[in-house]
């Protein structure tokens, strides 16, 4: 099976936790032209921030290890630059750029530099821009929100299809039974990754 193929699937298991936007790139019949991959380009410290912002979205927990573990700082920029037209690959970067951007101008430091409770703020925030350019259709955090959007969807997409979190997030069978749509589960039974 090859990687769009899977994320398809887990797309498909994610449900309306994916964005439309995301939604129409995984299932895009076309292969995406030699001379738009890679249009935009991320440093080895961009991985970090990528890793890093992940991590707020799927943290680590006693039971499993989060995004940052799952190697998501690679994956989210993989898929951009493989997966994404130049334009959405523009937008995310210049969304990328904002978002440090904003870490400075909201808490005088870098992403990097910025405790987990200032991540956290930060991701609260960009959440409540993203629902008001939503119900504005407003121009002006454009970028910043199609970032924002979308390195939350590749961060579900990658976790939950990583072996992390097919193992050790969900509950895993190797060789399942017969499907069954409404089986039960026990209080604090993960759901079933097969």
């Amino acid at each position: 099976m090859h990687r769009r193929e899977a994320l398809k699937n887990v797309a498909f298991l994610l449900g309306g936790a994916i964005s439309a936007s995301t939604m129409g790139v995984l299932f895009e019949s076309f292969t995406l032209p030699e001379n738009e991959k890679n249009f935009v380009s991320f440093a080895a410290g961009d991985e970090k921030i990528f890793a890093e912002f992940a991590d707020i979205i799927v943290p680590t927990t006693k039971s499993s290890a989060g995004a940052k573990a799952a190697g998501l700082g690679k994956f989210i920029p993989m898929m951009i630059q493989d997966c994404y037209p130049k334009e959405m690959q523009t937008s995310f970067a210049r969304g990328f750029q904002a978002l440090q951007d904003k870490s400075m101008k909201d808490f005088g430091k870098k992403y990097l530099a910025l405790t987990v409770p200032e991540r956290t703020k930060l991701m609260i925030d960009l959440r409540a821009i993203s629902l008001a350019q939503k119900e504005t259709k407003s121009e002006e955090n454009k970028d910043l929100v199609y970032f924002f959007i979308t390195a939350r969807d590749l961060t579900l997409l990658g976790y939950y299809s990583s072996e992390i979190g097919c193992t050790k997030a969900r509950e895993y069978v190797a060789i399942p039974g017969r499907y069954d749509g409404a089986a039960k589960l026990k209080p604090g039974q993960k759901s079933w990754a097969t």
